[in-house]
């Protein structure tokens, strides 16, 4: 086994102090009202401007060298978490704790370093890419600014580009001259080059053929092992998350609900949400096998229910999940979960 893969299953225990920590993150997108539409919502000639809940205040730790995936439907929050922890976007509430210290009051170079140690390769792989730029332009822009590049620039690019597996002999191309796939690595290869510690990927290889997938998978995980780094890996797709991670954190509606190593979800769900989930993952068994879809749909977070937020779609629901939101607690060791059914069974 091998240094990396010994600290992630260490950290899936707590042995480590987090690289990043988020604290009780919430957070809210909506306009604000200007002078005379607050006079005509005092005098109730207006309403309010709707507010989008897409954050409900979430814990969440990722210790140095682990990968944690993250899961759940659309709309549930995940992109903005990961926008966040890479610092992409600031929360209305919460600590964001960097290596122990609070992200909020960096100034100077310790601000850019640690925006410069967290970086985001985004879903879009075109959207992601200037198109007026070429390959080595766009890989070579950030390091320069920041005076990381110190000899030959086509060298420093070269080197990155190799490393995400992409031909340096095309990068005089512009990005609409590429596959998916190659423009997929051709982000990762911006992303390395700023030399970053931690990698937020927000569903980075949803848009690429099953093929394509599995070899830009296999990219990160030696990516990982060379370079030492650490990832948030947000996917909706159960089967990836299982291929890649070390811990799994589960969303629904702007909550973590559940949380634990890999192996402990896919083995032993908690949460009636994650037992749906996963109760649905395509599997090649032999015998017939009955599926149900998850009944209703996902709530609005322009107006999410109260208590449980899962508890109108939740076969277990009782009294008590419709009024109080259930505190999270660990049910078994790194095993984490929030659910009122928890407290019923201690008890």
């Amino acid at each position: 086994m091998s240094m990396t893969q010994e600290r992630a299953n260490a950290a899936a225990y707590g042995a480590e102090r987090p690289l990043l920590e988020l604290r009780q993150i919430s957070r809210r997108f909506g306009s604000s009202p200007d002078l005379a539409a607050r006079i005509a919502i005092a005098l109730g000639a207006a309403k309010p401007a709707p507010v989008v809940h897409a954050l409900d205040r979430v814990d969440l730790s990722i210790r140095r060298g682990e990968v944690l995936g993250l899961v759940g439907e659309s709309g549930c929050g995940k992109s903005t978490l990961g926008r966040i922890a890479a610092g992409i976007l600031q929360p209305s509430e919460g600590t964001v704790l960097w290596e122990g210290e609070d992200r909020n009051g960096f100034r100077g170079r310790r601000l850019r370093d640690a925006d410069l140690k967290a970086q985001m390769i985004f879903q879009n792989p075109m959207a992601a890419l200037n198109p007026r730029m070429n390959v080595e332009t766009l890989v070579a822009e950030a390091p320069k600014i920041h005076g990381l590049i110190k000899g030959p620039v086509g060298e420093y690019v070269d080197d990155y580009l190799r490393k995400a597996g992409f031909d340096p002999t095309m990068k005089r191309r512009l990005p609409h001259q590429f596959s998916g796939g190659q423009r997929a690595r051709v982000n990762i290869a911006r992303a390395l080059a700023v030399q970053p510690d931690f990698l937020v990927c927000d569903e980075s290889v949803a848009a690429l053929d099953v093929s394509i997938q599995a070899q830009i998978l296999n990219l990160f995980m030696d990516l990982r092992e060379q370079l030492d780094l650490t990832y948030l890996f947000v996917s909706h797709d159960l089967g990836v998350v299982e291929h890649i991670s070390d811990r799994v954190a589960i969303m629904y509606l702007g909550r973590v609900i559940e949380e634990a190593p890999v192996e402990e979800v896919f083995a032993r769900p908690n949460h009636p949400y994650t037992q749906q989930l996963l109760a649905e993952v395509p599997r090649i068994r032999p015998g017939k096998r009955r599926f149900a879809a998850m009944k209703g749909e996902l709530p609005s977070p322009l107006n999410p229910p109260k208590g449980c937020h899962f508890h109108p779609r939740c076969p277990f629901a009782f009294e008590r999940c419709r009024t109080e939101a259930p505190a999270t607690r660990e049910i078994a060791p790194g095993h984490r979960s929030a659910c009122h059914l928890n407290d019923q069974s201690a008890a």
